[in-house]
């Protein structure tokens, strides 16, 4: 009997699109044929939709029409309590099917699918899924928790100012101030995004201040950052839960300009979309022996302290002449699932998913073991007559 893989992409973000190539090409990576891919694709306004055509990139030139050709679906319980995805089939007066949800292969990238919300209704319904939980997605997600933590755990980061929308309109010339102390370049990143959208280089006040109030247009947090120059940046890849980790190898990515931008790392290559596989990188990068293993450690140590699970990637920041090195963020669901990390690690696509969800299923075999619930009636008739009581008193006074 098949086990139903449900492939979960899309989402109301800003790397929506990111997010279906993902999909697609885990989709077309597979090759376990014990699992049958079901797709879950959820719309840019919020519709959850199903339809094999979903997974096929073609189906994307209008994605209107996509929608359209799509299905309806949601989550729901059947009679013993396991979780099905339930839509019509056959059109409007067609029966509905119920399919059982064994595993979440979660390719969403940004805002609520990466941020721990989508993870958070997964283990309501107890649905296994891959990649880290809810606590770790939300940290990941959130740039100003991700380095606030790392500091606390001696890794370190780029100086930086942070403030709130509310606080940019209060204190908007002590903000600036504390900013332009750090010396220009600077740049201004919204404080939930990834994909480098919404990221501003800043070399004067009036661009500093035109970066501010373009990135509030993603996000109601902002950091405004030291810029590193000259600048290497350096990602490395983690996989794995618990003890049980490993590194790839790293990776530089080139960048067109003075910063890596959304362009760059998946418009880049022959034409075709092949997410972050058509960025343009060095692997392994080439940095020193000694530089690659500190950034291996620091990727463990940070992966390990914020409890994540599956795979992530982490990215670096490094002084091109003195090499010193600052962690920058965590993806705790990477571009691609950064298959193109592990495939030069000796992991090819199939075995790195199949991995992914050997992971999800130990997690959730090792959650449903311990106590869920504490089994004692606090409704009982001998309970009720006390809450009864409580409330006789109550009037009384």
């Amino acid at each position: 009997m098949h086990k139903n893989l449900v492939i979960a992409f899309g989402g109301v973000s800003p790397e929506h699109e990111v997010s279906v190539l993902t999909a697609i090409q885990a989709a077309s990576a597979w090759g376990d044929d014990n699992w049958k891919i079901i797709p879950l694709y959820i719309s840019k306004s919020g519709l959850w939709l199903t339809g094999d055509h979903l997974l096929e990139l073609e189906s994307y030139e209008n994605i209107s029409e996509a929608e359209s050709g799509a299905t309806p679906c949601h989550l729901t319980a059947a009679a013993d309590g396991s979780p099905v995805l339930v839509f019509k089939s056959g059109g409007f007066l067609g029966r509905k099917t119920a399919l059982r949800i064994d595993m979440v292969l979660c390719a969403f990238h940004g805002s609520d699918g990466e941020n721990g919300a989508f993870q958070g209704l997964c283990e309501t319904a107890n649905i296994p899924y891959t990649g880290s939980g809810v606590t770790a997605s939300a940290m990941g997600m959130d740039k100003r928790i991700a380095k606030q933590f790392c500091r606390l755990a001696g890794i370190p980061t780029v100086p930086d100012v942070l403030f709130s929308e509310q606080q940019w309109v209060r204190e908007q010339g002590q903000l600036i101030t504390q900013a332009e102390k750090m010396g220009y370049p600077l740049f201004v990143k919204p404080g939930s995004l990834g994909s480098s959208i919404g990221v501003y280089r800043a070399t004067n006040r009036e661009e500093l201040i035109m970066g501010v109030e373009s990135a509030f247009r993603y996000s109601t947090d902002l950091l405004v950052e030291k810029g590193i120059e000259p600048l290497t940046e350096i990602n490395c890849s983690v996989l794995g839960d618990g003890e049980d980790l490993q590194t790839s190898v790293c990776e530089q990515p080139i960048a067109g300009g003075e910063a890596l931008t959304f362009e760059d790392k998946y418009l880049q290559g022959d034409g075709e979309a092949k997410g972050m596989a058509s960025a343009s990188r060095l692997i392994p990068a080439p940095i020193t022996e000694e530089q690659t293993k500190k950034i291996q450690q620091y990727s463990l140590q940070i992966f390990q302290a914020m409890g994540c699970s599956g795979v992530a990637r982490l990215d670096f920041l490094m002084h091109s002449e003195s090499g010193e090195i600052w962690f920058n963020e965590i993806n705790t669901i990477p571009g691609s699932f950064s298959f193109y990390l592990w495939d030069a690690t000796g992991v090819s696509f199939d075995q790195l998913l199949e991995k992914m969800v050997s992971i999800a299923l130990k997690r959730h075999r090792e959650k449903n073991s311990r106590i869920r619930y504490h089994d004692v009636n606090l409704l009982s008739q001998k309970a009720v007559k006390g809450i009864k009581g409580l409330k006789r008193s109550k009037g009384e006074r």
